[in-house]
């Protein structure tokens, strides 16, 4: 019953033929009314999980979000697709507040995204107390743990929603959480024993390319240039640094604007907009802009300088291609960076926090300096293996010489295994080293078979073999207990010598990579360009006169399959991918109209 109500709302509100992967299990389970925590990438449809349920459950749904840019975004595209959706924050005038929670009162909403701290608000929880609720969502669940990269005091409270309302379920979701975050989430929300649904953060369509910083500006317009028209982020560190690129970028021609919380609200608001109304092509930004922005058809992200951890990096990346389709990331990576990271981690008050942030620093580094193919590197930060190299990121293009590193690697393990794996990477160096140490000779570790063996090795070449086991599974660092090594199940068979391990040998010098020639394109839809253009421009203009961004009207995805299939009637209209019945009545004859003129 509920699956056949789950599947209606799929397609005639949302104009989905199918549910993307566990979309479907978990929809089922809020509609039973079970918790669930959703641990998927951006752009795996996480809004889905919820937003269903809550249409199909009597009551209204309150989704708790961070930013006010992320819920307007979302309520206007539920709007365009017929949903009684509304956010109640501080932007809102008094009447139109009044309005919201008059519609609140009266039943007339499916959804409501409210701030975590105007829900917790003692007056908000006491209002609530008289409403039908379907549901809590809670997005970007990871603002709610010390551990993740986006802490945020104002989450901590959440966890008291378990207790005001136990007979409501609650849905957690986040994009990025490693195992640590993950455990600290669910006991902080109460909800250790809900279903935990982990999807693939596997963006194949996300092309991954690390360069050695040389001519920054020269390196990123090369890089525009090739991808002339596209929309597109570019991260920067500091505000100085945000408005300096910018302002270089214009100087070349280049559609670009700057974007950081020093700027006027005013201006901003007016950046951001123009962003998502395809009137700007590229925002100067720091990491203020992107979190709260669900514009679909981005096809880059550059990091001008190092990000202080892979969750920032993997979360701002997939911000590239939310759309499925061929989309890149650019980091642009210098020594100096690490420099100016730690200086704002030293800054840290905190001591716990201060190596929490260090050990994922680290991480980032080792990202940035690897050999191994880089969506291997990501996917195990997030404990996930992906079983053979990606073919579509800058190392698996232009690998790295290799050799048989089998006895390198059975050293080293065996030196984690002698010291009990009590240790980090740079004390097993000093052993396996042979370092003339006090600490080494105090813990008798000097004695050990393992002490020495490794002085043929310089100190960043036994880094670049331990950072790649790291990476490939067989060690893994315990982020909690000091970042230790400790050894993985996999491992046992290196030591036993039953079987051998080709290893990338380190690149002394890291030299700009040249573009590599595509790779067989994600999307293999033949369609016509020129009619895409031709829909993207008319899709722009009926935005600007429904005063919405253009992918409220269609994504380009929908642009793309209408441009290859042609289609001529309601149904052939229906069955493109992101049109429901209420598109189909606001925009199919428009549309179908104009392919027709085209195909003349």
């Amino acid at each position: 019953m509920n699956n056949k109500k789950a599947l209606q709302v799929l397609h005639d509100t949302f104009g989905y033929e199918q549910f993307r992967p566990l979309q479907e299990i978990i929809v089922n389970s809020v509609i039973a009314g079970e918790d669930n925590f959703v641990l998927m990438p951006t752009g795996g449809g996480k809004s889905l999980c919820y937003q269903i349920p809550a249409i199909v459950r009597e009551g209204v749904a309150i989704v708790v979000s961070p930013l006010i840019a992320l819920m307007q975004d979302q309520v206007q595209a539920l709007k365009a697709n017929g949903v009684a959706a509304e956010c109640y924050n501080s932007t809102a005038t008094a009447e139109k507040a009044r309005d919201i929670l008059s519609q609140l009162h009266n039943h007339e909403l499916d959804l409501l995204y409210v701030a975590p701290e105007r829900l917790m608000s003692d007056a908000f929880i006491t209002r609530l107390d008289s409403i039908d609720i379907s549901l809590f969502a809670i997005d970007e669940a990871h603002c709610v743990s010390q551990w993740g990269h986006d802490f945020r005091p104002e989450y901590a409270q959440l966890g008291e929603l378990r207790t005001c309302f136990p007979e409501v379920p609650i849905i957690a979701l986040t994009a990025t959480a490693d195992k640590q975050t993950l455990q600290d989430i669910l006991q902080r929300l109460q909800l250790e024993q809900a279903n935990l649904h982990k999807a693939s953060f596997n963006r194949p369509n996300i092309r991954y390319t690390v360069l050695e910083k040389q001519k920054p500006i020269q390196q990123v317009t090369s890089f525009l240039q090739q991808h002339q028209d596209a929309y597109g982020i570019i991260y920067c560190l500091s505000r100085k640094r945000v408005e300096d690129v910018a302002s270089k970028l214009q100087g070349l021609g280049f559609s670009a604007k700057p974007y950081h919380a020093g700027l006027p609200a005013k201006q901003r608001h007016q950046t951001q907009a123009e962003f998502q109304r395809d009137d700007v092509n590229i925002i100067v930004a720091t990491i203020a802009f992107g979190m709260g922005i669900d514009k679909p058809n981005v096809r880059f992200v550059i990091h001008y300088d190092l990000p202080k951890h892979i969750e920032g990096y993997y979360q701002e990346t997939g911000r590239a291609g939310r759309d499925g389709l061929d989309s890149e990331a650019l980091l642009l990576y210098g020594l100096q960076d690490i420099v100016v990271a730690k200086s704002l981690i030293a800054n840290t008050a905190n001591q716990a926090q201060q190596r929490i942030e260090l050990h994922k620093l680290n991480c980032m580094t080792g990202f940035a300096e690897a050999q191994t193919c880089r969506r291997r590197v990501l996917l195990n930060y997030f404990n996930e293996a992906l079983d053979e190299d990606c073919g579509n990121c800058d190392v698996c293009l232009n690998p790295p010489q290799t050799y048989d590193a089998t006895v390198d690697v059975q050293k080293a393990l065996s030196c984690v295994y002698r010291v009990q794996q009590r240790y980090g990477v740079s004390y097993v160096i000093d052993v396996l080293r042979g370092k003339d140490d006090q600490r080494i000779k105090q813990s008798w570790h000097h004695e050990l078979s393992t002490y020495g063996i490794g002085k043929e090795l310089s100190q960043d070449e036994w880094r670049g073999v331990f950072r790649q086991l790291i990476h490939l599974g067989y060690l893994e660092q315990d982020i909690a207990n000091y970042s230790i090594l400790k050894l993985m199940p996999k491992a046992k068979e290196l030591l036993r010598g039953e079987t051998q391990l080709i290893l990338a040998k380190p690149r002394l010098q890291k030299k700009a990579k040249k573009k590599a020639s595509r790779k067989e394109k994600i999307t293999h839809t033949d369609y016509d360009k020129h009619l895409f253009e031709h829909l993207r421009k008319l899709r722009k203009h009926l935005a600007e006169q429904a005063g919405v961004p253009p992918f409220v009207v269609f994504n380009d995805v929908s642009l793309t399959e209408m441009s290859a299939k042609l289609p001529r009637n309601d149904e052939e209209f229906l069955a493109i991918n992101g049109v429901g019945q209420k598109k189909l009545v606001s925009y199919g004859e428009v549309f179908m109209q104009a392919i027709k003129e085209f195909a003349v």
